[in-house]
């Protein structure tokens, strides 16, 4: 996968973040949710672009880590959804996937840029 396309492919997975979370009712824990889980999900995208931007292989590594971390509390916060019943599991699984699928690719991403190592 090419730069560019990831770089679309986050920015696609922020919006439907906020799509999600716009649908969530206004109840004092949802909002509580909703607050985390459009902090990590969009954060994804911008922190990749900063990752592309980086100085260094140090660098990349750092801030791929930070993606990386980003993408897996955004699974967090949608297993959670999930498991208290805000939200039926049928309606989010493509995006849950969508996020485990980004988590793969970059946990791939940082071992390339670290030589295989972890």
């Amino acid at each position: 996968m090419i730069e560019d396309d990831l770089k679309k492919r986050t920015k696609k997975f922020a919006l439907r973040i906020i799509k999600l979370v716009e649908s969530l009712p206004d109840t004092p824990i949802a909002r509580v949710i909703k607050y985390q889980l459009v902090k990590s999900g969009t954060s994804v995208g911008a922190n990749y672009r900063a990752a592309c931007r980086a100085k260094s292989n140090v660098d990349f590594i750092a801030k791929m880590g930070i993606v990386e971390e980003e993408a897996d509390e955004s699974a967090y916060w949608i297993e959670i959804l999930i498991e208290s019943g805000l939200v039926k599991q049928s309606l989010v699984e493509d995006l849950l996937d969508e996020t485990n699928q980004l988590v793969a690719i970059f946990v791939s991403s940082i071992n390339t840029a670290r030589g295989g190592k972890r």
